[in-house]
């Protein structure tokens, strides 16, 4: 099921709105992190048409997404060239799902400073090996192909590095696609844990460091990395470059690890 008849029923109208097609995009009891933030992030878009490109997002993830939501958005405050915008998923009566977005206008640029490639960068992706097959989450078998973006043999710390591509592009704008596919990796405390169990995303927060993403293939390199990791959460640095090397997204993130 594609990614295009989850949003379709997304008009930008507030209030209840069924998801018909969320059985393919669950991560257990709710919809994937990112596959929400598309739908709250769609809901803008088409409330609101006239933002200028998007440029950050703080999101929490309150509580399980389902099939029936609640949506609303609302914009908090319109300058000369930023505008951000609240966004809210309730489900069952309760919020599930708060985000902030920040869309900013483009200026001449006072001062440059690109961001540097990867290191050890692994190469295109069809140089590295298919990575989750019959693994994982059923909506990353059923939406998306992902291969690896490290050595095999090798000890990357806390760290998990895949290239990933939607199976079908699904029509969808190049910042909506990074808005769904930034959060697609389990965290890098997976390379750590001692004990098996459930893991849940609390928080997403992300710069867009490239208004227009383009990229061959619809590949993108992601990587999750803990920076810290104890009493039962992970501190997450989350980045995506595109197929040459340039980054193109830049987020942390808190995740809760049980077991």
């Amino acid at each position: 099921m594609s990614i295009a008849q989850l949003i379709d029923p997304v008009t930008g109208a507030d209030g209840h709105t069924n998801l018909a097609s969320a059985s393919d995009w669950m991560q257990g009891r709710t919809l994937y992190g990112g596959a929400s933030a598309l739908v709250a992030f769609t809901h803008v878009l088409r409330k609101f048409p006239d933002l200028p490109p998007l440029r950050a997002a703080q999101i929490g993830f309150v509580a399980p997404v389902g099939e029936d939501v609640e949506l609303s958005a609302e914009i908090v405050r319109q300058g000369k060239n930023v505008t951000q915008v609240r966004s809210t998923i309730h489900c069952d009566g309760n919020l599930a799902f708060n985000a902030f977005w920040l869309f900013g206008a483009e200026r001449e640029p006072n001062g440059q400073n690109p961001a540097k490639k990867p290191e050890n960068w692994p190469g295109p992706p069809d140089d590295n090996p298919i990575a989750m097959q019959g693994k994982g989450p059923s909506f990353i078998q059923k939406n998306f192909e992902v291969r690896y973006g490290q050595s095999r043999d090798e000890d990357h710390g806390a760290a998990i590095r895949r290239w990933t591509r939607l199976t079908d592009d699904h029509q969808l704008d190049p910042i909506s696609q990074l808005v769904l596919m930034g959060d697609v990796m389990p965290p890098g405390a997976m390379r750590i844990i001692q004990r098996m169990g459930p893991i849940s995303s609390i928080n997403w927060s992300f710069n867009v460091l490239e208004p227009e993403p383009k990229s061959q293939g619809g590949w993108f390199l992601s990587e999750n990395a803990s920076q810290h990791a104890d009493r039962g959460y992970s501190s997450e640095r989350l980045r995506m470059w595109d197929s040459e090397g340039r980054q193109v997204l830049d987020g942390i993130q808190c995740v809760a690890i049980f077991g």
